[in-house]
C-alpha cells in the first residue's frame, strides 16, 4: 500500500510541472503555485474555518462536523481547497486518485488565475492575507484569556450576525462628520500647550466644515444613510472597548477578503471547470483514465434540479459564449471573449449580458415555489427567469440594510431601515438579529421594513423586542 501511495505522488509531482505548462500555453496567468496532498479532516476544516488560519469559533465546529458526516457518508466530497493568496495554496484530498489529482490541479490553475486577474478580487491583499488571520487568530485567543472565551464568542456571534453589511465597493474615504468628531473641526481641543502659536498663522477655519460645525450641531449622523454598518457601528459605536474594536475591524476586513469569491461563484467555477476540461484534453493519459476523468467532470458539472449548479452553469455560458463569438468575429474571438469577461465581470453582469434565451431553454431553467403541498413550476419566460438569477444575486444575496440615524431621537439610539425590493425579510431572523446589534450599538436599536406592503417599524431596548406599523 505504502509503494502504491510513493508512486502516485512521483507521477503527480511528474505531472504537475506539465499541467503548470499546458495552462500557461494556454494563456492563463496565476500566482506561484504550492499544492500539499491533506487528509480529510484537514480539507474540512479548512473548509469549515474557510481559510487555513483564522480565529476559532464554535460555529465552525458546528460547520466541520456537518460537512464531515457528508464526506463519512458518500454524500458530498471535497476534493480540493485553493486559497486566495500569493504564493497560492491549493490542498488536496489524501484519497483522491490520481487521475482525480491531475484534474483537481487543472482546476486550482485556473482559480488561481482567476483571482490573480478579476477585478473584483484587486483590492484582496492575497500576499499577506494568511499571515495577517493567523496573527489576529493570535490576538483573538490572547483576548479569551483575558476576558474570557465565552465573553469574546458571544461578541463574535453578534458580529457574525452582521458580517454581510458592509460595503465593498467603498473605496473612496470617508468624509468626516461634523458631529461627534471633532479632528480637524471648529470645535477641536487643543491637542498640546504650544498648539495655539503654531496656528496664529492659519485662518480661523481651516477645516473642512468651513465653519460649519457651530452652525449644523444638529446635522444627522450619517448625514445621508450608509450601507457599511460594521464600519458605521465601528466609528460611532460609544462603549466598545479596544478589545472588540478590533475583533470588528478585523473580521469586516476579513468579510472584504471573501466578498468576491461570493460576488463570482458562477463565473469563478464556470472558468476552473472550462480550463480543466481543455487542459486535460491536452494530457497524455491512458483509456481507464479518460474515463475515469470523464466521470469525475460529469459528476463535477451535473445540473441540479432544485439550485443552481455553479460549475455547470458557469461552464456551459463561457462555452456559448466562446461559440457565438468565434461565429460572429472568427476563429479565436471566442477565447478573447473570455479572457475579457473573466477580468471585469461578476456574477451579475456575466448573467445580464450573456445568459441568452436560447441557453435558458436548453438548460431548462425554470422557477419553482410550493402551492398547497406541492413544488410548482410557475415560471419559463426566459427575462424573468434571468432577471429572477440576477436579483437574487445582488448584494451577493443579502438583504440591503441602511444606516439611517446614529443618534435617533436625540438618545444615541440608532435607526436601520431595510431596502425593500418586494422581498420580505425573516422575521424570526431579523429580531434575533436586532438583539445582537444591541449587544453592538449598546442603546435601543430600531429597523424599518415592509411586511404585507405595509411600513413596519422593529426595535429592541435590550430588555424586549417591538413591532408596529408606521
Amino acid at each position: 500500500m505504502r509503494d502504491q501511495i510513493n508512486e502516485e505522488l512521483r507521477q503527480l509531482e511528474e505531472s504537475i510541472p506539465k499541467i503548470i505548462k499546458i495552462a500557461q500555453d494556454f494563456k492563463l496567468d496565476f500566482y506561484p503555485m504550492r499544492f500539499e496532498i491533506c487528509p480529510g479532516e484537514i480539507i474540512y476544516t479548512f473548509g469549515a474555518y474557510g481559510m487555513p488560519t483564522r480565529f476559532t469559533h464554535w460555529s465552525f465546529g458546528k460547520s466541520y462536523h456537518r460537512m464531515k458526516t457528508q464526506y463519512d457518508y458518500n454524500l458530498s466530497r471535497i476534493y480540493e481547497m485553493v486559497i486566495n493568496s500569493d504564493p497560492c495554496y491549493a490542498f488536496l484530498l489524501e484519497g483522491n486518485t490520481i487521475i482525480q489529482n491531475k484534474m483537481v490541479a487543472a482546476h486550482v490553475l485556473a482559480h488561481c488565475d482567476f483571482f490573480k486577474n478579476n477585478i473584483y478580487f484587486s483590492h484582496t491583499n492575497p500576499k499577506d492575507i494568511i499571515e495577517s488571520m493567523a496573527v489576529a487568530a493570535e490576538r483573538f485567543r490572547q483576548y479569551e484569556m483575558i476576558y474570557g472565551q465565552q465573553k469574546v464568542e458571544a461578541f463574535i456571534d453578534s458580529v457574525l450576525s452582521i458580517q454581510e453589511h458592509i460595503d465593498p465597493h467603498r473605496m473612496i474615504k470617508r468624509k468626516e462628520h461634523c458631529i461627534n468628531k471633532t479632528k480637524n473641526c471648529c470645535g477641536k481641543k487643543q491637542d498640546a500647550t504650544y498648539d495655539d502659536l503654531w496656528k496664529l498663522d492659519q485662518p480661523e477655519h481651516s477645516c473642512q466644515c468651513q465653519g460649519d460645525c457651530s452652525k449644523n450641531k444638529q446635522t444627522k449622523l450619517p448625514e445621508q444613510p450608509e450601507k457599511d454598518l460594521l464600519l458605521f457601528i465601528m466609528e460611532n459605536a460609544r462603549d466598545l472597548e479596544e478589545w472588540q474594536l478590533d475583533i470588528l475591524s478585523t473580521m469586516r476586513d476579513e468579510m472584504l477578503y471573501f466578498w468576491p469569491q461570493m460576488q463570482t461563484k458562477i463565473m469563478n467555477e464556470g472558468w476552473a471547470s472550462y480550463w480543466h476540461l481543455r487542459i486535460m484534453r491536452e494530457m497524455e493519459i491512458n483509456e481507464a483514465e479518460a474515463i475515469e476523468f470523464a466521470k469525475m467532470h460529469a459528476g463535477v458539472v451535473l445540473p441540479s434540479r432544485n439550485s443552481i449548479n455553479p460549475y455547470y452553469l458557469g461552464l456551459k455560458m463561457l462555452e456559448d459564449i466562446e461559440k457565438r463569438w468565434d461565429k460572429e468575429y472568427g476563429e479565436g474571438a471566442g477565447r478573447e471573449k473570455l479572457f475579457e469577461i473573466r477580468e471585469m465581470d461578476n456574477d451579475i453582469s456575466f448573467l445580464r449580458n450573456y445568459l441568452t434565451k436560447e441557453l435558458v431553454e436548453e438548460l431548462d431553467l425554470y422557477l419553482y415555489r410550493k402551492i398547497g403541498h406541492e413544488w410548482k413550476i410557475v415560471e419559463k419566460n426566459w427575462e424573468k427567469v434571468r432577471d429572477h438569477l440576477v436579483y437574487s444575486m445582488t448584494n451577493s444575496g443579502f438583504p440591503v440594510i441602511m444606516v439611517e440615524n446614529g443618534d435617533y431621537e436625540q438618545r444615541g439610539e440608532l435607526y436601520l431601515k431595510h431596502a425593500f425590493e418586494d422581498r420580505e425579510l425573516d422575521i424570526k431572523y431579523l429580531e434575533k438579529t436586532l438583539v445582537h446589534i444591541f449587544n453592538l450599538w449598546n442603546r435601543p436599536v430600531y429597523i424599518e421594513t415592509e411586511i404585507d406592503n405595509k411600513a413596519a417599524l422593529f426595535s429592541f431596548d435590550g430588555a424586549k423586542g417591538s413591532r408596529k406599523f408606521l
